[in-house]
């Protein structure tokens, strides 16, 4: 009986002193994988590189905004006109503008010079005279200044129409940049077949926008 014991226990240590701690299998990296674009839903991802490439190619008529144009011209006028690309307009809007200034200057200017020699004349006071000496009466005074007056205002005036024709302008154009105005246009004419069937004479205008 002991002898069967003893055998026991040296089967049970020997299959104790035969266990192995097991080895955790080291991960296979596939460098094709890495390298491959990531794949999502059946299609590659996009790459930032090129979308970015791609934006800067777009054409300035693409990039262009009617609202900076708008924006433009109300802070500076011309400038709508110069971001349109349209530089020839420029000109134009500055010298309307100098223009009106000039003249609301000019009138304005003349307005309180007669209206002073008006005043000095009709003050009651003898010691008083107007740069005139009296050589035109009250009545003529008062026209010339009531003139120059009307002509001030009237400057201001197209003043304003030039300012926002100029914004109106910018922005018309801006609209327009991504319209294409195609110089194929063609003009046919023929007989009318409808007429024709009938017996009448007749033609037929056609025009074709390409």
């Amino acid at each position: 009986m002991r002898a069967l014991t003893v055998l026991v226990f040296s089967v049970l240590l020997a299959g104790a002193c035969a266990q192995v701690d097991p080895v955790m299998p080291t991960p296979v990296v596939d460098s094709t994988a890495i390298a491959a674009p990531l794949i999502v839903n059946g299609e590659a991802s996009v790459d930032t590189a090129k979308t970015a490439e791609h934006t800067d190619t777009l054409s300035w008529q693409a990039r262009h905004s009617p609202q900076r144009a708008t924006l433009y011209s109300a802070v500076l006028p011309g400038a709508g006109q110069i971001y349109n690309r349209k530089y020839w307009k420029a000109p134009i809007v500055w010298g309307g503008l100098g223009a009106c200034l000039y003249f609301v200057q000019r009138n304005g200017k003349e307005y309180r010079r007669y209206k002073d020699a008006y005043l000095a004349v009709t003050d009651g006071d003898p010691t008083t005279t107007d740069e005139f000496d009296g050589r035109i009466s009250a009545a003529q005074l008062l026209d010339v200044t009531d003139t120059y007056r009307k002509w001030r205002d009237m400057s201001y005036i197209a003043t304003g129409l030039v300012y926002i024709l100029n914004i109106v302008d910018a922005s018309v154009d801006a609209n327009f940049v991504r319209f294409d105005v195609g110089r194929d246009l063609s003009l046919g004419v023929g007989p009318s077949l409808e007429l024709t069937a009938q017996q009448a004479p007749g033609l037929r205008l056609s025009l074709a926008l390409r």
